[in-house]
């Protein structure tokens, strides 16, 4: 008998979700964890959890069989030929120099006079207006679009709010001399008023003659000083001797473990351009400010393709790859409509780099805008190139089929060309819990997690509806049926409604139910998580029931 189901929960966006609530759930059932927790943590670095892996890990595969197992075809619809790759995190330093990390891989970075914060000096606006706690709050006091500057209002606020949560700011610290300086500035120019960005600095000012107008730090609203290099690769040292002969540095990449292989595999595998070499693996980046949970982090991992091509076919595989791209993010259950693609500013380029495209989601923390997921470059010969020139080895390419087909020598003696999608595994499990994350008051756990079935952690549960009169023996039969395929969990504690509500929250796609008539006539009743309407089928359906919603998908 199939039950009516319950209206599905109504459609939010990403500015409808709370990134706290998700956070908390995320700790709550499992998904991720702090590093290091009971010591207190440590910025920038996460545990995921038994259910978090499980996550990860159904991304990190998926991508893996899309990308190297059973790839596309390619725009003529030919088969693609992508290899697999596992590299060192730890290579020779000559790596990155040829690369170019040692020599340029730095931000620049501005130190806080007064409490000594570091911040990024092309994100500190970000970091006010997304991270601050004093800085949102200020700017409530004024309405500079307009030109009305409540000069008493700034005061008041400054003797108040402003001590608690800015106590370095030029306006808490010496309110009378900053807000002379900044009647100057309005009397001076009154058709002009100042934007949020010129009144915030005059609002960090004290010294106008002798400092100029300064900057606020995010954190305490203290000058920041002169913005200086700052090396994002972690040392290390390999050997018994600690000096700058043995100074090794973790990885900031993985792409560069696969240009370094690229000879090997052309020598291995019998591969021809165009061809692609694909590595998932972990990369560290000595964030100053890790920020918004997982989605900037100093340990994280990532799925990177490097896609070798002609020079001339270059442009055509680059469109190709961020099309590409696109559609596998909403194939693994991300609503198109959260997705944007955006093409890098000139400004925005690396210097060897003649086109980047990021596919952008938009996050709760950056409604309504949106942020980076997977950037998909073409790097040109830069690293070929460089390794070539570093390593004085011919990393050249020489196509048969060009040069018997009577093209010019440099149409078939040439340095590859590489398009290179690189997407964080990390990043992209946190997309698949702020898309997952569905408030839905009408339920008990008032929240469930609405995975596409083939990233779901859990993928069924199978409960007794007591723990007694032989139901706890044949849902156990079910459960080691299943078990055998797929990640299922047997659940027989607390009443039904609680345990649909942690599955809810665990985000698992079905829950069966063995009751009394279970016991008479092989029947089960499966709960679907999205409707949560609820249908009886034949025991012996459940297992092709499965395979039709999670390995069909």
């Amino acid at each position: 008998m199939t039950q009516t189901p319950t209206q599905a929960a109504p459609v939010i966006t990403p500015a409808d979700k709370s990134m706290d609530d998700i956070v908390a759930l995320c700790k709550r059932r499992g998904f991720v964890f702090p590093a290091s927790e009971i010591y207190g943590g440590i910025n920038g670095f996460w545990d995921y959890g038994p259910l978090g892996i499980e996550l990860k890990n159904n991304l990190r595969d998926r991508w893996w069989r899309d990308m190297v197992t059973c790839p596309p075809d390619g725009p003529d619809g030919r088969p693609l030929d992508i290899v697999g790759l596992d590299s060192a995190i730890i290579q020779n330093p000559k790596v990155w120099e040829a690369s170019g990390h040692l020599a340029g891989f730095a931000d620049p970075m501005r130190k806080c006079q007064k409490c000594g914060h570091f911040v990024r000096e092309d994100q500190l606006w970000e970091i006010l207006a997304t991270n601050s706690k004093w800085f949102d709050d200020l700017l409530q006091q004024f309405t500079p679009h307009t030109g009305e500057i409540d000069t008493l209002r700034l005061m008041e606020w400054a003797k108040r709010k402003g001590k608690k949560y800015a106590p370095n700011l030029a306006l808490v610290r010496n309110p009378e001399v900053t807000m002379s300086w900044f009647a100057q500035r309005i009397n001076g120019q009154p058709d002009a008023p100042p934007d949020v960005q010129e009144l915030v600095r005059y609002l960090a000012t004290e010294q106008l003659h002798a400092t100029g107008l300064q900057e606020p730090c995010p954190l305490c609203g203290g000058e920041l000083g002169d913005a200086q290099p700052f090396k994002l690769m972690f040392e290390s040292y390999a050997g018994l001797t600690q000096t700058e002969d043995s100074k090794v540095y973790l990885r900031p990449e993985t792409a560069q473990g696969i240009f370094t292989n690229y000879k090997n595999v052309l020598d291995t595998m019998r591969v021809k351009m165009p061809f692609g070499i694909a590595q998932v693996g972990k990369s560290f980046r000595n964030e100053v400010t890790p920020r918004n949970y997982i989605f900037r982090s100093r340990e994280f991992e990532q799925m990177e393709m490097e896609w070798f091509c002609h020079p001339d076919e270059a442009k055509q595989w680059y469109e190709f790859w961020v099309q590409q791209r696109h559609d596998w993010w909403v194939s693994v259950g991300v609503n198109p409509a959260n997705l944007i693609r955006r093409e890098h500013d000139c400004d925005e380029l690396a210097h060897y780099s003649t086109a980047c495209a990021d596919i952008e989601y938009q996050y709760p923390f950056t409604a309504p805008g949106y942020g980076e997921l997977e950037g998909i470059a073409h790097r040109g010969d830069y690293d070929l190139s460089k390794h070539q020139e570093h390593a004085r080895l011919k990393l050249e390419y020489f196509d048969q089929q060009r040069k018997e087909a009577g093209e010019p020598e440099d149409k078939f003696r040439y340095m590859p060309h590489v398009i290179e999608p690189a997407a964080g595994l990390t990043r992209g499990m946190l997309v698949l819990l702020c898309e997952a994350y569905t408030p839905d008051d009408s339920r008990p756990s008032k929240v469930f997690m609405k995975f596409d079935p083939s990233m779901a952690p859990i993928k069924a549960a199978i409960f007794p509806l007591v723990n007694k009169d032989g139901m706890p023996e044949k849902a156990e039969e079910l459960y080691r049926q299943l078990r055998k395929r797929w990640a299922v969990q047997m659940d027989v504690k607390q009443n039904i409604g609680k345990r649909y509500a942690r599955m809810d929250e665990a985000g698992t796609p079905y829950c069966f139910t063995i009751d009394s008539d279970s016991l008479a006539d092989d029947t089960v009743t499966v709960r679907d998580r999205d409707t949560a309407g609820q249908q009886r089928i034949n025991i012996s359906q459940v297992e092709q029931y499965l395979a039709d919603r999670i390995d069909g998908v």
